[in-house]
């Protein structure tokens, strides 16, 4: 569903805070969204902005479901179904996303926040950008979080040779690009997930629920014409300081030398709504984190028979992850690990566990680890491996992609026994209500 009919359904099911009292877009709004547990949130009275700003609509899988209408054991096989099957999205002559058009452009109307005290400047962390490549012409949407300079452009931090890079370099420098704020929850996962090169984003976002498209009015770009605004410019060549910024980890990321980009139109809808999200926090973290669960599990599944995967929250949403197999054979849990580190590349540390094991509980996987690892034979160690950026005890050399070493653990009982009990006795099962 579109985001204004999840915050309607939210609304009238009480589950969403309405604060009325004036808000500061400068660490108090941030403050606020934080102390509520990242629950739904709708701010009507921004002090610097006249728009609305809502937070919170992403924060845990079980929003994210119901946001798409499917229940949480839905959730993957829908994930793999898109990123395998992408639907082209229909192309519309009008979307509501152009009912206004802002030709005099001034982003400081924007809600746009200073997150924490160490921010390099007012950052906008939920848009999502989408341009074309200049020889083949196929779209890239992706997130770039954007620093605002001044009334007319932003500083983007753009990472290298990854989608927007690849089309810029290509492009000589300079690229048209628009930006999307306020989507629907299948354009925020599509826009998080890495889809092999020409690919379209948006086709997966398509395939999740229908999501029609409108062309920009003054860029070459197509963009899902249900959102709330839309900023359209272009790349240039010209750079400026990037950061800090707090980034997934917790941590906040360094400065950099960036792309400035110039927004010369604004579209919007008629009374828009501006959707922010939390960074380093849970919105943040599912969005990145679970797109790369199905792939994951694609990978698994091509060696053994994978039945779950968890991108872990206490790993990032990004570095760790629990895979859940059903074990056939000896080495199902070391093949295992070698398909998860390929299918997520940025992964750090895996932990292989049997069905019996609930991976969304961190207490039963630790118990599997201590009941069933045996660190000098399920151990697999891999030094000097590629790694994320965002992993600040990796090699984050200047100028040279990023490594780190890894592990993965199998956490699997053995098939054949030892003697030894593997699997947990559970008591009777009583209904209590018959106790008085």
């Amino acid at each position: 569903m579109g985001l204004r009919t999840f915050i309607e359904m939210l609304d009238k099911n009480g589950e969403l805070a309405r604060i009325r009292t004036p808000v500061s877009t400068e660490y108090e709004m941030a403050g606020i969204i934080n102390a509520l547990g990242e629950a739904p949130v709708y701010f009507e009275n921004v002090k610097e902005s006249n728009y609305p700003v809502v937070a919170g609509l992403v924060s845990s899988k079980e929003r994210i479901c119901r946001s798409m209408g499917i229940t949480k054991e839905q959730l993957l096989p829908k994930l793999l179904s898109a990123i395998q099957n992408p639907i082209p999205p229909q192309v519309v002559e009008e979307g509501a996303c152009q009912e206004v058009v802002e030709a005099d452009v001034d982003l400081t109307k924007l809600p746009i926040m200073r997150y924490t005290e160490r921010d390099g400047g007012k950052y906008i962390a939920s848009a999502v950008a989408i341009i074309k490549d200049p020889e083949s012409g196929a779209r890239n949407m992706c997130f770039h979080r954007l620093m605002l300079k001044d009334k007319n452009h932003f500083v983007a931090r753009i990472v290298e040779n990854r989608g927007t890079d690849t089309a810029l370099k290509k492009a000589g420098g300079e690229l048209e690009i628009a930006f999307c704020i306020g989507n629907s929850t299948a354009t925020l996962l599509a826009a998080a997930t890495t889809l092999p090169m020409g690919v379209d984003e948006l086709g997966m976002a398509n395939a999740l629920e229908k999501s029609d498209l409108v062309k920009c009015k003054t860029v070459d770009i197509e963009v899902p014409a249900d959102c709330e605004f839309v900023l359209e410019g272009w790349i240039t060549k010209e750079k400026a300081s990037e950061g800090p910024f707090l980034d997934l980890t917790g941590i906040v990321d360094r400065e950099r030398q960036q792309p400035i980009v110039e927004i010369n139109c604004i579209t919007h809808r008629q009374n828009p709504i501006y959707q922010t999200i939390l960074a380093g926090k849970n919105e943040h973290k599912f969005l990145m984190g679970m797109p790369k669960e199905p792939t994951i599990f694609a990978e698994v599944s091509k060696v053994c028979d994978c039945k779950d995967v968890y991108i872990t929250p206490g790993g990032c949403s990004w570095l760790h992850a629990v895979v859940q197999i059903r074990k056939q054979n000896a080495d199902d849990g070391k093949k295992a690990i070698a398909a998860a580190f390929k299918g997520h590349g940025s992964l750090k540390h895996c932990v292989i566990v049997d069905e019996d094991i609930n991976i969304y509980d961190p207490h039963d996987v630790e118990w599997a680890i201590a009941t069933r690892f045996q660190a000098d034979k399920n151990a697999v160690i891999l030094s000097n491996q590629p790694g994320s950026s965002l992993d600040p005890s990796g090699d984050l050399s200047e100028g040279k992609k990023a490594t780190t070493a890894k592990a993965g653990l199998d956490a699997t009982a053995p098939l054949v026994s030892t003697g030894k009990g593997f699997k947990k006795v559970d008591y009777m099962k009583v209904d209590l209500t018959k106790y008085k």
